[in-house]
């Protein structure tokens, strides 16, 4: 009756092993429980394994090299980087991404993404996005889709360690016991390394460091009840250089600059505690609810800007699986409070959601609704302002499946994104409150699985109203954050995994995407007809694995990003544009037995790679070659 405390490991999709056949994979993470072949929405799964073999520092790196997701440091940051799928920008389309940890939603109140540095790569057991969907259930955000990591609660116990080039070290580490009563895990992760570039004219070495840690448990003292608990934190302190112009990038990347206003030091510190219990009340249903409260600072040192918040949020939801219906039914709070510059001010979100999926024979249609209410406060020494909006989502999906190998699959959704609550202030004093954006998303899409060719293909076209962006003012007296009036974005995604023989595998993800502004204009700039910046028309990705023998895999990855206008170039005419994204990497494992020994390089041809936000301002990243090298041992 108690459902198993330990997630299954299907199957791997990228650098699999010898004589490893494709099946369908679960989704596990969404409301509805489905597989790949049957659900109605586009998704993409990768497992413990694909990261594990990837060997990657961070969770962005395994994101921008291996899956549709683009991640940039954000102005330089990389311990916190910028997000974007479906054409919402590499600007803000983090913000149109809902991230959850183990149904824990982390997305922040204000315009900091989310901190996914802080989760280890060797705590997750699954990642799984889903795209243009996920606003029932994930709320307020979800307009490209959902990012859903679930950590690891299997027995095992493996080390970790690694170096590598730009003063690079790190380790991590995970412990785990399950068993039908007792499941508990500890994991941890340690890094430091700087950048390669240089601070200032004295050649000081930005850096970065890292320490996070995560503990869960979970215990059933009888077969209808499951309760859990954990805690989990993170530390970072990164100095990293500013902006450089055209031709300082072009000279050296490396270099401090002498027209940027210099390098940043910020620490950021978060603290979460989390518990729950499910009570299965008989084979069919059930009812789950869970509880988190989590602390953040954010201390940017070289201004003397200290930023505190504390979020609390709770879920509940019944549960009903039968043979052919599935429904789940609850409600979500959220109350997040930021104290800075100031003043105080405050994003409060209550919702109730219902979804259901009808299966018979070879048809799935899935439905579902989600009404929220978003409250705003602000308060200083002068001022006490309130603002609210109620807001709606739904998602309607449907899915033919031919036989357990093909299927096809359409879906809509109606999504939302209530402003975070920086898009009220202009310079640190508050400009006002602005209006939700509203997204409508088709999708049709057709799966085909075999095992030797793992196939998705995806078309999809949104309309959106009220899109949030900062208008630039280039004379800097009218910037301010506002609506685009309307906006669409459409495209195609491929996503093929061919194991061509028991020896090579490759894997490719296309993307191709058009985000048009429709109507807009600001401060007598007439935007219409535009394209929204920051949005490459093209993003590659393709893997060749190489097998040689049981024991070894070598892989070949290609990422390639096409050109597009600068993060702040809503009117399309800056004479200079976000260069092509381009890196090669290459990788080599080695496992006998316990162990398993790797190295990796990074950008082959030290092509130079950079962020452009405007003219002359441009943030280097990832523009020269780099190379990690360790073992990790299971035992």
């Amino acid at each position: 009756m108690k459902k198993k405390i330990l997630l299954s490991l299907l199957a791997s999709t990228v650098l699999v092993s010898q004589n490893i056949e494709l099946e369908p994979l679960k989704i596990s993470s969404t409301a509805i429980k489905t597989d790949e072949i049957k659900s109605t929405d586009a998704v993409e799964i990768y497992s413990a394994k694909d990261i594990e073999d990837a060997h990657v520092q961070n969770l962005y790196e395994f994101l921008n090299q291996q899956t549709s997701v683009i991640t940039m440091p954000s102005y330089g940051n990389p311990f916190s980087q910028r997000l974007d799928m479906r054409g919402y920008g590499i600007g803000d389309g983090y913000q149109n991404i809902v991230v959850t940890v183990d149904g824990r939603k982390i997305n922040n109140i204000d315009m900091v993404a989310p901190l996914l540095s802080a989760i280890s790569a060797a705590s997750i057991e699954r990642l799984e996005i889903i795209k243009s969907s996920g606003i029932v259930t994930s709320g307020d955000g979800a307009n490209a889709g959902a990012i859903n990591i679930i950590t690891k609660k299997k027995s095992a116990k493996e080390i970790t360690l690694y170096m590598g080039t730009h003063d690079l070290t790190g380790g991590s580490f995970y412990l785990g016991h399950s068993d039908e009563k007792l499941s508990v895990s500890a994991s941890a992760e340690a890094q430091e390394s700087n950048a390669g570039r240089n601070i200032n004219s004295s050649g000081d070495k930005d850096d970065n460091s890292l320490r996070s840690g995560v503990f869960s448990v979970s215990y059933a003292p009888i077969n209808e009840v499951e309760l859990r608990a954990g805690a989990s934190f993170a530390r970072t302190n990164v100095i990293y250089g500013g902006y450089l112009s055209l031709d300082e990038y072009t000279s050296d990347p490396k270099q401090a600059g002498e027209t940027n206003w210099g390098a940043t030091e910020q620490e950021f510190d978060t603290d979460t505690l989390s518990g729950g219990f499910s009570y299965y009340i008989n084979d069919k249903t059930s009812f789950d609810f869970d509880v988190n409260r989590e602390e953040k600072r954010s201390n940017y040192i070289t201004y003397a800007s200290i930023a505190d918040y504390v979020y609390n949020s709770a879920k509940a939801a019944f549960n009903y699986e039968g043979k052919e219906i599935t429904v789940v039914a609850g409600f979500d709070t959220f109350e997040g409070k930021r104290t800075a510059y100031g003043n105080k001010t405050d994003k409060d979100n209550i919702a109730g959601f219902v979804i259901g999926n009808f299966a018979f024979k070879n048809h799935s249609i899935k439905a579902g609704v989600r009404v929220e209410e978003v409250s705003y406060k602000y308060e200083d020494t002068t001022l006490l302002l309130k603002d609210s909006h109620s807001l709606y989502g739904a998602e309607l999906g449907y899915n033919y499946t031919f036989d357990a190998q093909k299927s096809v699959f359409a879906n809509y959704t109606h999504a939302y994104q209530a402003p975070d609550i920086d898009r009220f202030f202009s310079y640190g004093s508050f400009n006002d409150f602005i209006n939700p954006m509203k997204t409508d998303s088709f999708t049709i899409g057709f799966n085909y699985i075999m095992p030797n060719n793992k196939l998705k293909i995806s078309l999809f076209y949104i309309d959106l109203k009220d899109e949030i962006y900062y208008y630039a003012d280039p004379a800097y007296v009218n910037s301010k954050n506002t609506n685009i009036d309307k906006s669409y974005k459409y495209g195609l995604d491929i996503y093929d995994k061919w194991l061509l023989s028991d020896k090579f595998n490759i894997t490719l993800n296309y993307n191709y995407v058009q985000a048009k502004i429709d109507e807009e204009s600001e401060n007598s700039e007439e935007y219409s007809g535009n394209e929204l910046p920051g949005v490459s028309d093209h993003n590659i990705k393709a893997i060749l694995s190489y097998l040689p023998n049981k024991n070894t895999t070598l892989a070949l990855s290609q990422v390639y990003r096409s050109e597009a206008y600068a993060a702040n170039d809503f009117n399309n005419n800056f004479a200079q544009k976000q260069n092509a994204y381009k890196s090669t990497d290459i990788s080599i494992s080695y496992t006998k037995d316990s162990l398993e020994l790797f190295a990796k390089i990074n950008n082959l041809f030290n092509q130079k790679n950079g962020l452009w936000i405007e003219d002359d301002a441009i943030y280097p990243l990832n523009f020269a070659t780099t190379a990690v090298a360790g073992f990790k041992l299971r035992f």
